[in-house]
């Protein structure tokens, strides 16, 4: 059995490597003209292999104030920033969480949440994801209007 603790510690460890992968995605851009010599002025100690990302799905999403999605899950999961404004998520299960601009947020594969804006403020998002989307049912107004813990 894994630890609330050791849970904690991994799901950190991922965020942490999710995010990086998302910048080095946006320093190395994704323009298949950088050259090697290109990405050797770069880096030090070498050159990160790129990698096939066709399965990898990226979108900025603005959801008006008020907006957000069903239920739903991820067969691998989704990273989730807010980039401007201030959005929700929640667990299912869980309590409504409050996120503000540049703060990643990952729910791991199979767990149903929803997200999407304050009802006072757009959020613009950033999600990355892979695989297949399993969508359910819409969120009820007391679930999203219920009293979001700030992160």
């Amino acid at each position: 059995m894994i630890s609330n603790k050791n849970k904690a510690t991994k799901k950190e460890i991922f965020i942490g490597i999710a995010s990086t992968i998302a910048f080095g995605w946006i320093l190395v851009g994704s323009d298949s003209s950088n050259t090697f010599a290109q990405q050797q002025s770069r880096f030090m100690g070498g050159n990160p292999q790129v990698h096939d990302s066709e399965a990898v799905q990226t979108a900025r999403l603005l959801f008006p104030a008020g907006v957000r999605s069903n239920w739903h899950s991820h067969s691998w999961g989704q990273l989730l920033m807010i980039e401007e404004g201030r959005g929700l998520a929640q667990d299912r299960g869980g309590v409504v969480r409050q996120y503000g601009p540049g703060k990643p947020f990952w729910t791991p594969e199979g767990v149903e949440h929803w997200h999407g804006a304050h009802p006072d403020e757009d959020a613009l998002q950033l999600t990355i994801y892979e695989g297949e989307v399993n969508w359910l049912e819409p969120v009820t107004d007391a679930e999203y209007r219920a009293t979001p813990v700030v992160q």
